[in-house]
């Protein structure tokens, strides 16, 4: 089971990653995010900041979809994110190994979206 302290360990380890002023945890490189907290919203009700969620960069459309179909218990999405290459990830559900794996994803293909490799 990961939480939000594993998930500031490894993003702040990847080069060029930084921290943005978050009530959970919101990651950049290169000035785009890779990974952050979930901000919930539901019709009526304020914003809420869920760090047992985590929203992951996945780059297209297809691997959001092959995350989507290929593990229901760790990823999900929202209407909000429809034709985003995003999805969230459930904390609690995910070990620590799998974690760093998929915020390593993340990060590398935002890196390779701006051309720096």
């Amino acid at each position: 089971m990961a939480d939000e302290d594993d998930v500031r360990r490894i993003a702040l380890a990847l080069d060029g990653a930084e921290e943005s002023p978050s009530d959970g945890f919101d990651f950049k490189v290169d000035g785009k995010g890779f990974v952050w907290s979930y901000p919930e919203r539901v019709p009526g009700r304020r914003r809420v900041i869920r760090t047992d969620v985590a929203v992951l960069y996945v780059g297209d459309e297809a691997e959001k979809q092959a995350l989507l179909l290929g593990e229901p218990e760790l990823f999900f999405t929202v209407p909000g994110y429809d034709g985003l290459p995003l999805v969230m990830l459930r904390l609690e559900r995910v070990d620590v190994g799998r974690l760093t794996e998929l915020v390593g994803d993340a990060w590398r293909m935002r890196i390779d979206a701006a051309g720096r490799r």
